[in-house]
C-alpha cells in the first residue's frame, strides 16, 4: 500500500489573547491571518499561515504553558515548534528589519552539536519557535 501524502502540520497553542497573538504573528513574523472568530466581537480562536507553516491559537481562559517553562534539564527541550526554513540567514535579516527580538541568534546556534543552523524567537505568549534547517540541507 502506498502512503498518502501529508502536506502540513499546525501546532495548536493556548494563548492569553488571540487578537494580540494574531497581530504578533502577522506584524512581526510575516504570517497571514487566515481565520479569527467566531465573530468580530468575540475572537477566541485564530489561524495564521505563511507558506506551508500554520499555527492555530485559542484562548480558553488558562495561562499558556510553553515548554521552556517546564522543569526539564536546563532548557534542552525548550522549543514549542520547529519551522523548516531553507535560508534561515535571510529570514533572520527579514525579522531583524522589523526590530524583532531574537531569543537566540544564528551565531549562537552555529556551534551546537545538533547539526542545525537557525535561530529562536519567543512569541508574546512565551512559546519558543526555532526557524532553521539541518546543516546538510
Amino acid at each position: 500500500m502506498s502512503k498518502t501524502e501529508i502536506t502540513g502540520i499546525a501546532p495548536f497553542f493556548i494563548v492569553k489573547n488571540v487578537t494580540a497573538t494574531l497581530h504578533f504573528y502577522r506584524d512581526q513574523l510575516g504570517f497571514d491571518i487566515t481565520f479569527q472568530g467566531p465573530g468580530d466581537d468575540n475572537i477566541f480562536f485564530g489561524i495564521v499561515q505563511r507558506g506551508a507553516a500554520m499555527f492555530i491559537f485559542k484562548d480558553i481562559g488558562v495561562d499558556p504553558v510553553p515548554n521552556c517553562t517546564r522543569d526539564i534539564k536546563k532548557g534542552i527541550a525548550r522549543w514549542d515548534a520547529y519551522l523548516n526554513v531553507p535560508d534561515p540567514d535571510a529570514l533572520a535579516e527579514e525579522f531583524a528589519s522589523r526590530n524583532l527580538a531574537f531569543f537566540t541568534t544564528i551565531r549562537e546556534n552555529e556551534n551546537g552539536d545538533d547539526g542545525l543552523r537557525g535561530f529562536e524567537i519567543r512569541d508574546i505568549d512565551g512559546y519558543i519557535l526555532f526557524f532553521g534547517r539541518t546543516e546538510n540541507s
